[in-house]
């Protein structure tokens, strides 16, 4: 069995929402020619994503939204779904591919395919609120991902990770009421979206990061609180939403991690998963905007999760 899987589809990069929108196409493409140039791809079983259905997506998203987004769906040229995130022809398309990666995830890690898989993939989902595209986001991936493993495969706990520099409101929102799910999230305090940061549900782990500071921080929040509320959560299933605009090149946060950090991170993460699930962990690409930071930080990532 291939420890870690790759799951990609090139139509994903036909969403383009503009030559100056720092969620480009080109996020994707760097992290496939990274994986090639380092020879890690050769280690990878790559698989293409396949689309989500309307069923698996509206376990998350209000019926009415999801139509909303299938009505302003253009045939050409843009149209701007929210302040920060716009539709072309291809975006409804590459919003199912987004969705159906994780879902594809989750099936093989069960049927023993491969151990961990790897979502190369736009656009991002953790901003997107069950009735609201935020951030660049549509349809919430790894929401989407968490509940095919909980309605079709039975798992009773699951955990989602995520690392990104902005919070994911969207996660949040819809497994606030929740238990069976827990979120563990890191973010830059405060800063956008500027919201959910003060929730107090004991399954939700908010881990407020002030600007400029270093890994340090989380390195002490994974001893102190991540560490901990996992062990006694036991999940089934690990999901990772792996944001790496934390990184200092990165000008959408104000962050300074490093590329190795994502390495300490991720192996934090796979120890623990083969612990006490069995080593099964999704992830699913997020953020991070600055290419060449983002291509070395994804590929020590995937790097992380392909090791034993």
């Amino acid at each position: 069995m291939t420890p870690t899987a790759l799951i990609y589809h090139p139509n994903c990069e036909l969403h383009d929402m503009g030559d100056d929108h720092p969620e480009s196409p080109k996020r994707t493409q760097v992290i496939m020619n990274k994986l090639e140039e380092t020879g890690l791809m050769e280690n990878l079983t790559v698989l293409e994503a396949s689309k989500a259905t309307n069923e698996q997506v509206l376990r998350v998203h209000h019926k009415t939204y999801v139509e909303q987004l299938e009505k302003i769906n253009p045939t050409h040229g843009l149209v701007r779904a929210d302040a920060d995130t716009l539709m072309g022809p291809h975006t409804y398309e590459a919003s199912y591919l987004a969705a159906g990666a994780g879902i594809q995830a989750v099936d093989g890690i069960v049927k023993g395919e491969f151990k961990r898989a790897f979502c190369n993939i736009r656009p991002p989902g953790h901003h997107a609120e069950p009735a609201a595209t935020m951030g660049f986001c549509f349809f919430n991936n790894i929401a989407v991902a968490v509940e095919h493993a909980i309605r079709q495969h039975q798992m009773k706990r699951v955990a989602i990770l995520d690392f990104d520099v902005h919070q994911c409101n969207g996660t949040i929102e819809a497994f606030a009421d929740r238990s069976n799910v827990m979120v563990c999230t890191s973010f830059q305090h405060p800063f956008y979206p500027n919201s959910h940061w003060a929730n107090k549900h004991p399954h939700i782990v908010l881990t407020p990061l002030v600007a400029f500071s270093d890994i340090r921080d989380l390195k002490h929040a994974w001893e102190e609180q991540w560490l901990p509320a996992l062990i006694e959560h036991q999940p089934e299933m690990v999901f990772i939403s792996a944001g790496f605009d934390a990184h200092s090149q990165d000008v959408m946060g104000q962050l300074n991690w490093q590329t190795e950090d994502y390495y300490w991170l991720t192996r934090q993460i796979v120890e623990f998963a083969n612990q006490y699930c069995d080593g099964k962990v999704v992830s699913i690409l997020e953020g991070g905007y600055h290419l060449p930071s983002l291509a070395d930080s994804a590929a020590t990532h995937i790097q992380a999760l392909l090791e034993n």
